[in-house]
């Protein structure tokens, strides 16, 4: 997945979503609310400021450090336009040039923890009362083997199964009870076909896309992409090869997928908003771009949990996390904190931000309670959510089958080294899967990870 839409796992634009989380808290507010005067003011350096070039989202990133320092006199903010780059981040960091607080995609921070690159937030967190409000199955995507804590997640998404509510109940399914496993998705999909003439169903296969649900399929399968520590390939096996041949049968035996094979975002949210495909694997945040931009009726719009298919193996998941130098004092770690808290999860634990940022939603004609992978705990959410509940403008009916078990169903990170090199490689083997009927899927399959492991091994 690319790094603005790791970004922007919840789906909305950086304009909004800093707008949406920023909401000057008031005094004593469990999001930071300071003590002390300017005489004792201390400084850190936050990252991820929009450059001059991006002036709209500059200024509300702008506006939401000045708010912070006026709820934390005690605490100055010193914002740059460092942003997370994988090509420069190991020399900024051995040249001391990073930031106090950095926002990185899910896939860096065991590698950060193994070389002792980010700082242990463990103490500071449960001091702080933010680490029970943080949803624990996300919270393992910054821990060690020791449950020490040394990233804060801020934004994530599980990815489901999208589908046509309209198509499934013309192909007479039931629209509230989406496929568990792939090979009922396989019959559902054959049903559509034949009722409707429509596609059953589809998958991403260009810029980079394949390889990324080529991921998120192997995984339900219970495959792995690569290795532990990301040296070596490892989906040139039996889970990935009854990947590729469900899809292969789905394409060739049943005729369910259509004669359209490349598709990337865009043109497969296209598509299914004009009704030619049945389901189609996505995050719940795809709601937003077929029913805004693309015109899907809203009732249309369902989303499942992802299938799976030979036990309970789990999801891909993507998002951010924000880190903390690991040369800051514990005066300075707390004072991180309290920033991370205020900037992006301000509207989960407050409830003036969260009735703030709905109401911006809806002025601004965006969706408002669109469900996702929650970052924090159960009970955190559901507050929140009676405090948006007056302003939600999306059918929760119709994610009811995602969320059901999205809270609890295992999430597995994206490859954790050159993922989109990864993807890149693997995108012409789903391409030749369903574009060749006679593909030869493990040699396909060995090619590739042959190819992979050159990458990887430089």
């Amino acid at each position: 997945m690319n790094r603005f839409a790791i970004r922007c796992a919840a789906g909305l634009s950086v304009l909004f979503l800093l707008a949406a989380c920023s909401s000057v808290p008031s005094s004593g507010d469990a999001a930071g609310a300071g003590s002390g005067s300017s005489e004792q003011q201390m400084t850190i350096t936050v990252g991820d400021r929009p450059t001059s070039s991006d002036p709209a989202n500059r200024a509300q990133y702008d506006q939401k450090v000045a708010d912070f320092q006026k709820a934390n006199p005690d605490i100055k903010l010193n914002p740059v336009e460092t942003l997370w780059d994988p090509t420069t981040f190991q020399a900024q960091a051995a040249g001391g040039q990073l930031p106090d607080v950095l926002n990185v995609p899910f896939t860096e921070p065991q590698g950060l923890i193994a070389r002792k690159q980010v700082a242990d937030l463990t103490k500071v967190l449960k001091d702080d009362g933010l680490m029970t409000q943080l949803n624990p199955n996300v919270l393992k995507i910054g821990q060690d083997q020791s449950g020490n804590v040394y990233a804060v997640p801020t934004a994530a998404y599980s990815v489901g199964l999208v589908y046509n509510r309209d198509l499934f109940t013309k192909a007479g399914l039931d629209p509230n009870k989406p496929p568990a496993t792939w090979d009922e998705l396989r019959a559902y999909a054959k049903q559509i076909t034949q009722k409707t003439g429509q596609a059953g169903y589809a998958q991403m296969t260009t810029s980079n896309t394949g390889g990324w649900m080529f991921t998120t399929q192997s995984y339900a399968f219970g495959g792995s992409i690569e290795n532990e520590d990301g040296s070596k390939a490892s989906f040139d096996d039996a889970p990935s090869r009854a990947a590729l041949q469900a899809l292969h049968d789905m394409k060739w035996v049943d005729k369910s997928m259509g004669q359209a094979v490349l598709y990337d975002i865009d043109g497969i949210s296209k598509a299914f908003a004009a009704g030619k495909i049945g389901m189609y694997m996505s995050a719940p945040d795809a709601y937003r771009t077929l029913v805004t931009t693309n015109g899907l009726k809203a009732s249309a719009f369902g989303i499942g949990p992802m299938p799976q298919q030979g036990g309970d193996h789990g999801t891909l998941s993507g998002g951010s996390v924000q880190i903390v130098s690991p040369n800051a004092t514990d005066a300075e770690k707390a004072a991180a904190i309290k920033w991370i808290k205020f900037a992006y999860l301000n509207k989960y634990v407050n409830q003036d931000a969260a009735v703030t940022a709905a109401k911006n939603g809806v002025a601004a004609k965006q969706p408002v309670g669109v469900p996702g992978l929650p970052v924090v705990a159960a009970d955190q959410y559901s507050t929140y959510q009676d405090w948006i509940k007056p302003y939600v403008n999306v059918p929760l009916e119709n994610f009811a089958p995602y969320t059901k078990v999205a809270a609890d169903q295992k999430i597995i990170p994206e490859p954790p080294v050159k993922a989109q090199e990864v993807y890149a490689a693997l995108d012409p083997v789903v391409q030749t899967v369903l574009g060749n009927e006679k593909a030869d899927i493990p040699a396909l399959l060995t090619k590739a990870a042959g190819t992979v492991n050159a990458k990887l091994g430089r």
